[in-house]
């Protein structure tokens, strides 16, 4: 289709049959279409958006990326570019919620993918152009910096519509990647993460760009009301890394714990994430300034009380970096003798292991537990009644079909007796009574697979070797009085085993 009809079926020319007449300033027909794109009658029309797209690929660059030649030409041509864009993508707006609590239906998002795929069609179109006349050698310097001016919407949108998403289809996810694809290629960018972060010493990245567009709607009474918001935030936070982070923490922290601090467990985990990303890229004495780090922890040990394994797990992890940005470890010299946070929270979590009956949570309590041994240290000692309460309870209960709860407790009895040894001689009996028990059963537990049968018993011999060194080989005499009538040959040899000394 020629330009001039394509003009006049955007309805940005004359409709009167005229000569041809020469086309109008760009920056005039993008004024124009930007009124019509966000004009209600024509608002998310997919056909309007589908002859922007033809318009972008048909039409001479020479006069789409041409500027007055005033000073502020470029400029201006920019930011009209920026608004026609911003005109597009509000196209594919989703719809918002008025509720916090009553999610949108299937149906709300209906004819957004369809929408979303047209918009991405119509920006690659323009990205196209544009790279195709660059290759020719018609850039010039002033308009290199379009892709630039332009990537903050773009990216806010690709990312929107390229996770699978009740909004999204298989079709518009495609689209949106491809876009983005395209927008990396335009600014010669290596990557999403330098994309937003830029280089050192050259040019700057996008980040602070895209924050100010998601920072209205990241307010505490309006994140969410759109779905999309917490997870593009939560997909930007992710790329940047140390040190890029650390000079917009002011600005990340807020919506991490807005996320934390919801009802809903996937919205908390989101939250929790976002916030162990900031921990691991953030130097500590940031982190320490503003009492950030401890505003960071009392917001993650009260989810310490929640009923979610996968809440749960999350912050554990989470808790275990955080502290080390708080306090030197327990079994530092300095710091041995005297309580701090890491016995607050081991203690709550051997409490809360005593009590509970729920198989998802005794796995993931017991998954945290090695860990947290490990940083204890020796300090663990102060620890060890609960820790003994713990592992004689979880051995006892058979956790099917991976074993995985029994096989955590044994491998944090393991480096409990290596750091505590001088303390466990006295609770070497219960926990060798404990340990043959679990011998027993497992050899006779017909619902095993012999590999997990045999690294039950492997990972219980290791224990009682370790409590054998501890008791000075006073296990190996109460080993030798074991009725080998009441054992199988399998528990027999994995005794021997653990009695033989290397």
């Amino acid at each position: 289709m020629e330009l001039s009809a394509l003009l006049q079926d955007l309805h940005l020319s004359s409709e009167e049959p005229r000569p041809p007449l020469p086309l109008p300033p760009i920056t005039e027909l993008l004024s124009r279409l930007q009124e019509k794109l966000t004009s209600d009658e024509a608002f998310g029309s997919s056909t309007l958006i589908g002859r922007v797209e033809r318009l972008f690929r048909t039409a001479d660059p020479n006069w789409l990326f041409s500027a007055d030649q005033r000073e502020d030409g470029w400029a201006e041509l920019q930011a009209l570019y920026g608004s026609v864009i911003r005109a597009l993508i509000g196209c594919a707006a989703l719809p918002l919620r008025d509720d916090d609590c009553i999610p949108l239906t299937p149906a709300a998002y209906l004819d957004v993918p369809a929408r979303a795929a047209a918009v991405s069609a119509a920006l690659m179109a323009l990205l196209e152009t544009l790279g195709n006349w660059e290759k020719r050698g018609g850039v010039t310097g002033d308009l290199a910096g379009l892709p630039l001016t332009v990537a903050p919407p773009l990216c806010v949108f690709t990312v929107t519509h390229f996770q699978v998403q009740a909004w999204t289809s298989t079709a518009s996810t495609a689209a949106a990647r491809h876009l983005h694809e395209a927008l990396l290629r335009a600014g010669s960018w290596r990557d999403s993460a330098h994309l937003l972060i830029g280089e050192e010493g050259g040019r700057k990245g996008i980040l602070g760009e895209v924050l100010d567009i998601l920072q209205p709607q990241l307010s505490k009474d309006s994140w969410w009301r759109c779905d999309a918001v917490k997870l593009v935030f939560a997909w930007t936070l992710l790329q940047v890394t140390r040190p890029a982070l650390s000079p917009h923490l002011s600005r990340l922290l807020p919506p991490s714990l807005l996320l934390v601090d919801h009802h809903r467990p996937d919205n908390c985990m989101l939250g929790v994430r976002c916030l162990h990303h900031i921990v691991l890229n953030t130097p500590a004495a940031d982190l320490r300034q503003f009492n950030r780090a401890e505003v960071l922890y009392q917001a993650l040990y009260r989810h310490l009380y929640t009923p979610e394994p996968a809440v749960i797990q999350v912050v554990l992890s989470c808790l275990l970096d955080l502290l080390l940005v708080l306090e030197k470890p327990p079994s530092s010299p300095s710091s041995f003798r005297k309580p701090c946070r890491h016995d607050d929270v081991l203690r709550l979590l051997l409490t809360h292991m005593e009590a509970e009956h729920k198989v998802a949570l005794r796995c993931t309590y017991a998954t945290a537990l090695p860990a947290f041994i490990d940083r204890m240290g020796v300090a663990v000692c102060r620890h060890l009644q609960r820790v003994e309460r713990v592992v004689l309870g979880y051995l006892e209960v058979s956790d099917p079909p991976e074993e995985k709860t029994r096989l955590q407790i044994l491998e944090a009895l393991q480096r409990t007796i290596r750091v505590a040894w001088p303390r466990m001689q006295c609770r070497a009996h219960s926990l060798l009574r404990c340990l043959l028990r679990l011998l027993v059963d497992v050899s006779v537990d017909c619902g095993l697979c012999e590999p997990l049968r045999q690294q039950l018993m492997d990972q219980s011999a290791i224990c009682i070797k370790l409590l054998d060194a501890c008791c000075h080989g006073d296990i190996q005499a109460l080993l030798q009085q074991v009725d080998s009538s009441c054992c199988s040959s399998q528990v027999l040899g994995c005794i021997a085993t653990a009695t033989t000394r290397r």
